[in-house]
C-alpha cells in the first residue's frame, strides 16, 4: 500500500500538472469504485482544482463549490498519467480516469479483488482518523500519540489513530532504524528510545521520500512498490541484514508480514506468530543462534 511517502510524491506529481486546472469529467470502468452518490461524480465536472493534499494515506483533490474528491489506493491501486485528453482506461486493471486539458490521470489496481475507492464529498470530516503527522509532530507530541494505548510498537505506528501514513513498509524500515523490536510494547519504552524512535521516524520519512522524488526525476512517479531493493529489512526474509549481516525474520499474520533484524533489534531473540507458537511450542527457537544452529546456512528452512 502506498504510505507517506509515495502518497507524498503522488500528490506533488499531480499538482503540477492539473492544480488550477479544469477537472473536466471522470469516466469509470468500474462502478463499484465510486462509494458516494450525493453529490453524484457527474457535480465535480467543469470544477477547478484549487489543491491537492495528503489526508493520511488519502489523496485528496479539493475542487471549487466545497467539494472534495478522495482517492484511496488500497494495496494495490496505482495512478498513471497519459498526455493524452480522454486517454483509454487500460483494460482488466484500469478503475476511473480523470480527464484535465492537459491529459488524463488514470486509476488502476492490479489486484482480484478491488479495494480502491473514489469519494466525492462535502467535507473531510469522516476521513479524519486523528493521526498525528509525523513529519511535523515534536517529540513531545510524538512520545504523547505513541503511549496513549499499550500496543506492540509495530501496531501502534501503523494505527492511523496514532500516526498518519505509516503502513507495513515504513514501519519496518522505521523500527529497524530505531534498533527497536516490533513487539515491544509503547508503555515500556525508556525515555532514550522514544528519541530514538523519533528521531528514526522523521528521517526514514524524509529520506524515502527525497529518493522517491529524486527516482521520478520532475516526471511522473512510476513502478510505486512497498518492496524496495534499498529497503533495509521491508521484504527482505533471509536476506543479510545490511547493518550486522544477520538474516531478516518475519512474523506472517493475515495479509501482512513484519520483517525485522533479530540480532539489531530484539537481542537475537527470535519472534514467533501466534499460529506458529501454538503448533511448536517448545521447538520454536528462542534465538537467532539457536536458529542459525538447527539451519546452517545452505540448508532450506
Amino acid at each position: 500500500m502506498p504510505e507517506l511517502p509515495d502518497v507524498t510524491v503522488y500528490v506533488e506529481a499531480i499538482a503540477d500538472r492539473v492544480k488550477g486546472e479544469p477537472l473536466l469529467g471522470v469516466r469509470v470502468a468500474s462502478p463499484f469504485v465510486v462509494r458516494t452518490f450525493d453529490p453524484p461524480l457527474s457535480a465535480a465536472a467543469g470544477l477547478r482544482v484549487l489543491e491537492l493534499r495528503r489526508l493520511g494515506k488519502r489523496i485528496v483533490f479539493a475542487l471549487e463549490k466545497g467539494l472534495f474528491l478522495v482517492v484511496h489506493l488500497m494495496i494495490s491501486g496505482r495512478f498513471r498519467w497519459d498526455d493524452a485528453t480522454s486517454a483509454k482506461i487500460p483494460g482488466k486493471v484500469g478503475l476511473a480516469a480523470f480527464d484535465f486539458p492537459r491529459g488524463t490521470l488514470l486509476l488502476t489496481e492490479a489486484a482480484t479483488k478491488k479495494r480502491a475507492s473514489i469519494h466525492l464529498v462535502r467535507s473531510l470530516d469522516e476521513f479524519q482518523r486523528g493521526g498525528i503527522e509525523p513529519l511535523e509532530a515534536t517529540r513531545e507530541e510524538f512520545e504523547k500519540a505513541l503511549r496513549s494505548e499499550n500496543h506492540t510498537l509495530k501496531r501502534s505506528l501503523t494505527d492511523p489513530r496514532l500516526f498518519s501514513g505509516i503502513g507495513n513498509a515504513y514501519s519496518d524500515e522505521i523500527l529497524h532504524r530505531a534498533r527497536l523490536s516490533p513487539a515491544q510494547l509503547t508503555q515500556k519504552l525508556s525515555a532514550d528510545e522514544v528519541g530514538r524512535l523519533h528521531e528514526a521516524t522523521r528521517t526514514v520519512l524524509m529520506e524515502w521520500t527525497d529518493r522517491l522524488r529524486a527516482d521520478a526525476r520532475g516526471g511522473f512517479p512510476e513502478k510505486v512498490t512497498a518492496f524496495r531493493p534499498e529497503m533495509a529489512v521491508h521484504g527482505k526474509y533471509k536476506q543479510p541484514c545490511p547493518v550486522c549481516g544477520t538474516s531478516v525474520q518475519r512474523i506472517a499474520y493475515a495479509d501482512n508480514e513484519t520483517n525485522y533484524c533479530p540480532r539489531c533489534q530484539t537481542g537475537g531473540k527470535l519472534l514467533s506468530d501466534r499460529s506458529l507458537a501454538r503448533l511448536l511450542h517448545d521447538d520454536w527457537p528462542r534465538t537467532i543462534e539457536e536458529l542459525e544452529e538447527r539451519f546452517p546456512a545452505g540448508r532450506k528452512r
